[in-house]
């Protein structure tokens, strides 16, 4: 079940809470789903089916995910260039998870990699769970047995610490592109892929890169924009890749349904 409370107030989120859910007609208990996405709704749309196909394999007949959607303007939450803002970025998707928990929401899930940056900031403004991308990723980068990964992502992603410290908790270690192919791969995420662009030729562009991250030692590659994967499919690479947008939405379901 869906429920969009972008549009409300504070006072009419608290006024009227969807804490109180009709019973279920399955026998198993689904928690209710906070999402935080519109960055960008390409890939929102992606973690929107990927969860309720996961909830219907597993449940059944017309089963669905039980969530909550803020979908932002990302024209208005575009990752800033001035790290100042970000404390500003942190408040206003803290505002927003609280609506969520206020609203009956159980956990949070941010719906891309970016604003993971701040997502320790918003887990400490709440009081329910914030579902990690790095750390689902990190439980299935262990699984798969490999030490060393190639990431892309928007520069944050790929330049600041809060995804790689994860994986390295995790014994993971993590190679990134140089100075030129960050710049390519960050460009053509905000240029094509956030406005849902998808051409051969930065396809084969991001293939060169992995290529070269292989020659530094990448045992696999996390596409870590949830962009990335509407462009590069697994087959498409040359070695293990990990799509950030279904291992989050995995995450999220198994919270949902207690797995």
């Amino acid at each position: 079940m869906i429920r969009d409370v972008s549009g409300l107030g504070d006072g009419e989120v608290k006024d009227k809470p969807l804490a109180r859910w009709p019973a279920s007609s399955h026998r198993q208990p689904m928690k209710t789903l906070g999402l935080i996405g519109g960055t960008t709704w390409h890939s929102t749309v992606e973690y929107y089916r990927a969860i309720n196909e996961l909830v219907n394999a597993r449940l059944g007949g017309l089963s669905s995910a039980r969530l909550i959607l803020y979908s932002v303007n990302f024209d208005e939450m575009k990752p800033p260039s001035d790290p100042a803002r970000w404390t500003e970025v942190a408040a206003t998707l803290s505002d927003i998870a609280r609506r969520l928990e206020r609203a009956g929401a159980e956990c949070i899930v941010l719906c891309a990699n970016t604003p993971h940056l701040v997502a320790d900031t918003v887990a400490k403004n709440v009081t329910i769970p914030l579902l990690h991308i790095a750390d689902a990723t990190a439980k299935s980068l262990t699984a798969s047995g490999l030490a060393t990964v190639g990431l892309l992502g928007t520069k944050f992603t790929m330049e600041h610490p809060f995804f790689k410290d994860r994986l390295a908790r995790a014994g993971i270690a993590t190679v990134v592109p140089d100075d030129a192919d960050r710049a390519y791969v960050h460009d053509s995420i905000f240029e094509e892929l956030g406005k849902g662009v998808f051409r051969k030729e930065t396809r084969d562009a991001y293939l060169a890169i992995v290529d070269r991250l292989v020659a530094r030692g990448a045992q696999g590659v996390i596409l870590g924009c949830t962009e990335i994967p509407m462009l590069i499919k697994a087959d498409d690479c040359p070695i293990p890749s990990f799509d950030t947008t279904t291992i989050h939405a995995r995450a999220a379901v198994d919270f949902a349904l207690g797995a």
